[in-house]
């Protein structure tokens, strides 16, 4: 799977994605909604970014702080932060952040199997969000 990953891009953008390249196409072909992102990271009923990260929420009570705090993500580009959210174990082999747009490779209960966690429309928007935070 991991093969597939690497070599995947190749086929798409005409290359092979270093660590730091990310993936520079949008997954949807248009930019996501940094609006609606914003609504994404602070659900804890869809992507449960909190549960791990803090940042810019004050409405939210409790934030986590065993990963990154997300205020200053918008200095990675919008390639990198989609690399991240598809493929974090990339970056970070010892990572216990999920992939949100993968279905093979993880251990999920039968009824989860062969989906993504998040749309492809909705890491975009996460990316148009997480972009904004500089």
């Amino acid at each position: 799977m991991r093969v597939l990953l690497l070599v995947l891009p190749f086929f798409l953008f005409g290359k092979a994605l270093g660590a730091d390249e990310g993936i520079p196409a949008s997954l949807t072909g248009a930019k996501g909604d940094p609006v609606r992102g914003r609504a994404l990271v602070a659900n804890r009923q869809v992507g449960l970014c909190l549960l791990c990260h803090s940042g810019p929420f004050p409405e939210e009570r409790f934030q986590g702080n065993l990963a990154p705090d997300l205020r200053n993500a918008g200095r990675l580009s919008e390639a990198q932060l989609r690399a991240r959210l598809v493929d974090p174990a990339r970056f970070n082999p010892q990572t216990i952040m999920p992939s949100y747009y993968r279905t093979e490779g993880t251990r999920v209960a039968p009824a989860y199997q062969g989906k993504t966690v998040l749309t492809a429309q909705q890491i975009e928007d996460v990316v148009a969000f997480l972009s904004t935070l500089k």
